[in-house]
């Protein structure tokens, strides 16, 4: 039987179950994967507490979740591209949070190598999302552009292909964040009201786009003079009605691939806040309202344990080890340990000995 996240009425995070599903069976055209890791997004908060229900449908019991990264088990009839395991990274149009899934091969690509489970499990969101603001823009280097929640996995992303096309950004994250988005060449400022004061605090620069990615802030690009038409949002249908703000979507295999290479290159980074087992959603998805992880938050199929673990896998912010830029919480020795990550069960040694080979391994910083 395979394990899928269900919920069968509007709510909060409590409303989320574990349920035993029969296996799914590959359709024409088809393969099932085996999930390794699946990325959680605020638009599936959304769905699920019925904001804007007749916009995000749901119809009882619903699955949850629209991308993962896994395993090739099963070809269906007619399908070409892929052979029993081949490591794929894609979406489904919701139910990726379980531990098997059935899915169009034309939504799914390879994973390349270099760019490990966790990461590949959140590209699809919040990759092909950053991808589409940035160029539907057309962000360049006379561009200075305001990003809210710009320490999230989103944010930081977009931010980063804006810095890259030569734009100046300004990211709005708590105090605490400051010094984790500066390593990606963000000008931080801070949360709460007045915002286009601050702004103007750190350019005389008219702001020419505006990136909402946290919601309700169209206001405030409003008030920096930002035309509606440059105003982007992923969650915020009231900034759509009211404002004329633009709705942004995930986009294709086509953009998730050019993401994944540009991951792969090196050229821009999606740092890992935590990474949950299926068993602890719920608290994921607390975690994820509560906006206090700095880049995604990963749901773990495969977690590994070892003999004298200290640090639970829902616990460790990993970017202490793949960015270098630590955040605020209860610091671990990690000379002594090696955190719990996504892998195969084989037990992890201590850095000081060998460390064997393992499904997924930690991505060094960019030079």
């Amino acid at each position: 039987m395979t394990q899928a996240v269900v919920f069968e009425t509007f709510g909060g995070p409590d409303v989320l179950e574990i349920a035993e599903v029969p296996d799914p069976r590959p359709g024409a055209g088809e393969v099932v994967v085996e999930v390794v890791a699946a990325g959680i997004s605020p638009v599936e908060t959304a769905v699920r507490t019925g904001d804007h229900a007749d916009r995000w449908p749901v119809e009882f019991p619903s699955g949850q979740g629209r991308e993962f990264a896994g395993v090739v088990t099963e070809i269906g009839p007619g399908a070409t591209r892929f052979r029993r395991g081949d490591e794929v990274i894609g979406y489904i149009a919701r139910g990726a949070q379980a531990t098997f899934v059935a899915v169009p091969e034309s939504q799914l690509i390879r994973k390349p190598a270099s760019i490990s489970w966790e990461v590949a499990a959140c590209l699809y969101v919040a990759g092909t999302t950053a991808l589409g603001a940035v160029e539907g823009l057309n962000v360049g280097a006379g561009d200075v552009v305001v990003v809210t929640a710009a320490a999230g996995g989103i944010g930081c992303l977009a931010a980063q292909l804006a810095k890259a096309r030569g734009a100046t950004v300004i990211g709005t994250t708590a105090e605490a964040r400051f010094d984790f988005v500066r390593q990606f060449g963000i000008i931080p400022v801070s949360y709460g009201p007045d915002l286009a004061d601050r702004v103007r605090l750190v350019t005389d620069r008219p702001v020419t786009a505006f990136l909402d990615f946290l919601g309700g802030q169209a206001g405030e690009a409003a008030e920096l003079d930002v035309p509606p038409s440059r105003v982007f949002t992923t969650t915020d249908w009231a900034a759509v009605e009211d404002h004329g703000a633009v709705k942004l979507y995930a986009g294709d295999t086509i953009a998730l691939g050019r993401i994944a290479q540009l991951i792969a290159d090196r050229q821009v980074r999606l740092p890992i806040a935590d990474v949950f087992p299926l068993s602890e959603v719920a608290e994921a998805y607390r975690q994820l309202g509560n906006r206090d992880s700095a880049g995604k938050i990963v749901i773990g199929m495969h977690l590994v344990e070892y003999k004298g673990q200290k640090v639970k896998p829902a616990r460790h912010k990993q970017q202490d080890l793949t960015i270098g830029v630590p955040t605020p919480h209860e610091k671990v020795a990690v000379e002594e340990m090696v955190p719990p990550v996504i892998g195969d069960g084989r037990a992890r040694r201590l850095r000081t000995g060998p460390i064997p080979q393992v499904v997924t391994e930690r991505t060094p910083p960019a030079a």
